[in-house]
C-alpha cells in the first residue's frame, strides 16, 4: 500500500487528523510477517485485538499452559477519560486473548504511585481484568526481593517476584507526557514492577529505565494510544490534557514500539535519551519506519 492510498483510507475512516506524519507515511513491507502493527478505530478492545491479529495472533506469543503477567500502568487515581492509566478495555482484550490462546493463568498487576485500592478501582482496570478472567492482586510487600539487574547503571534493586515468576510478560503502557523525562511509555512502565524508593532512580532515570527493560525482557509490548496525555503528565487531571488518537501499537521489539510512541507527540525518537541508549545497546530498533509494518482499521 503506497502512502497516498493509506492516507485516503485513514481519511475515510476519520482517523487521519491528529496522527503524526511519520506514522501515516510508513507502509507495510514484504517479508515473513510484520514487526509492528498499528490498529485504529472507535473501540479500544477491537483495535487491541486487531493489532495482535495483525502480528499473527496471541498464539505467537502465548502457549498453552503459560502463566502470563500483563503489566499496565495503573499508577494513578484517575478515570480512563483522564488518560493517566492504561485503558481498561485494552487490558481486558489482552486477558481474553491470552486465555483463549491457552494460558493457564493471567495476572494483572502494578506497583501504583497513588493508593493501590483507589488506583485499581478508579482506573477501571481491576473490574475489567477480573471480568475477563484475570487475577488482579495488589503488590505483596513480602514478595519483593532484591535481585541482580546487571545493568550498565542499575546493578541491583528490589523486584516484585510476581513479574519474574511467569512464563510470559506483556507490557501494556499508555502513551503520556511526563514532566521529568518528556514522555512515559513502555520503558518507564517497568518502574511499576519494582519496589520503592523508586525516586532514587531519578539520579539517572534514562539509564535506569533501559536497564530495567533489558532485565524484564517482555514477550510483547502493546502501547495504548487510544487517548493520550499530552500535557501535565504523568497524572494529568483534566480532559483538556488529553487527545484522542484511537490507536494501539503492538510489537515484539519494545524499542520500536517506544519510538512509535514518541511520534504521537511529534518527538523524534533520537530526542529521547532512553530510546537512544536502548537502541545503542542493541535492545531494539529506533528506526521503526524501516521495519515491516501492518496497519488495520476496525
Amino acid at each position: 500500500m503506497d502512502r497516498r492510498a493509506f492516507m485516503k483510507d485513514m481519511a475515510l475512516g476519520g482517523l487521519a487528523a491528529g496522527l503524526a506524519p511519520k506514522i501515516l507515511a510508513a507502509a507495510p513491507q514484504g517479508g515473513a510477517g510484520p514487526d509492528l502493527a498499528f490498529a485504529q478505530g472507535e473501540s479500544p478492545a477491537a483495535i487491541t485485538k486487531a493489532a495482535i491479529e495483525a502480528l499473527g495472533g496471541m498464539g505467537k506469543f502465548v502457549a498453552k499452559g503459560d502463566a502470563v503477567m500483563i503489566k499496565p500502568n495503573i499508577g494513578w487515581d484517575r478515570t480512563p477519560e483522564l488518560a493517566a492509566c492504561t485503558n481498561p478495555e485494552v487490558v481486558k482484550a489482552l486477558v481474553e486473548m491470552c486465555l483463549a490462546a491457552g494460558a493457564k493463568k493471567v495476572t494483572v498487576m502494578d506497583n501504583t504511585t497513588n493508593q493501590a485500592q483507589r488506583c485499581y478501582a478508579r482506573s477501571g482496570i481491576a473490574a475489567a481484568a477480573k471480568e475477563a478472567g484475570a487475577d488482579v492482586p495488589f503488590v505483596n510487600p513480602r514478595r519483593i526481593k532484591k535481585m541482580s539487574i546487571k545493568g550498565e547503571w542499575l546493578k541491583d534493586w528490589d523486584v516484585i517476584q510476581d513479574f519474574v515468576e511467569v512464563d510470559k510478560l506483556i507490557n501494556v503502557p499508555i502513551a503520556k507526557h511526563h514532566s521529568l523525562c518528556r514522555l512515559t511509555l513502555g520503558l518507564k512502565n517497568w518502574l511499576g514492577a519494582i519496589g520503592d524508593p523508586r525516586n532514587q532512580l531519578h539520579q539517572d532515570l534514562d539509564r535506569a529505565m533501559v536497564d530495567l527493560a533489558a532485565f524484564f525482557k517482555p514477550t510483547l509490548t502493546v502501547m495504548d494510544a487510544y487517548r493520550i496525555l499530552v500535557r501535565n503528565g504523568p497524572q494529568g487531571g483534566r480532559p483538556s490534557d488529553t487527545k484522542l488518537t484511537k490507536t494501539v501499537v503492538a510489537g515484539r521489539d519494545y524499542v520500536a514500539v517506544e519510538s512509535v510512541g514518541a511520534s504521537f507527540f511529534d518527538i523524534a525518537p533520537a530526542e529521547l535519551v532512553y530510546i537512544k541508549l536502548a537502541a545503542a545497546r542493541g535492545l531494539g530498533r529506533m528506526d521503526w519506519e524501516k521495519l515491516r509494518v501492518e496497519k488495520r482499521t476496525v
